[in-house]
């Protein structure tokens, strides 16, 4: 059955193919809320917030989009919201980020696996590089991190971040360019 159908059946009244809606989707959705907090456990209630938010708003699906598109949308809006209250929460408590979760997040980012004899190299080219895009720009740093991710088009992140398509790729090429340059900048100079 296509997400139209289960779409249609759910806007009658039929909890279940809304539960086969979020069972379809849930891990993209997750993968993108994970892309923008970082952590975990905020990934999963801003997951949560996205579905609860998307079945009471079923009867403004139009269709002009996939659902999978429409429902990712909701669920980045809804994870930078709950970034920028704890980003308010952080800035009240002064408490740094949690390294092992920006590991998680920048997983994708950062190259393979180093061989053992490059193990401390790699460990601080690695924290380099979270330094680099934690530095991005938010616009440059959502993009980079989404297309990264490999779970998404671009088609699919202009819609979640708003933007033309052209814009994402430029954001993805420059956020690039941006981290290529600062890690150069402070001496890994075979960075590509």
């Amino acid at each position: 059955m296509s997400d139209v159908d289960l779409v249609a059946r759910a806007r009658q009244g039929d909890p279940a193919a809304f539960g086969e809606l979020v069972e379809r989707h849930r891990m993209a959705v997750y993968r993108a809320a994970l892309a923008a907090l970082g952590s975990h456990a905020d990934a999963e209630d801003a997951a949560q917030d996205a579905f609860l938010m998307a079945f009471r708003r079923l009867d403004t699906f139009r269709g002009d989009s996939s659902f999978k598109t429409w429902l990712l949308t909701i669920a980045w809006h809804q994870a930078i919201n709950h970034r920028r209250s704890l980003g308010r929460v952080w800035r009240r408590m002064v408490a740094p980020r949690d390294q092992q979760e920006m590991e998680s997040v920048l997983e994708n980012v950062a190259a393979a696996g180093p061989t053992p004899e490059g193990a401390t190299a790699h460990h601080e080219l690695r924290r380099e590089l979270e330094r680099a895009i934690r530095s991005l720009s938010p616009k440059l740093r959502d993009a980079l991190l989404l297309a990264q991710s490999g779970e998404y088009s671009y088609n699919e992140i202009g819609t979640m971040l708003r933007a033309p398509i052209g814009t994402i790729k430029w954001r993805v090429s420059e956020a690039r360019r941006v981290v290529r340059a600062t890690l150069q900048q402070r001496g890994y100079v075979d960075v590509r």
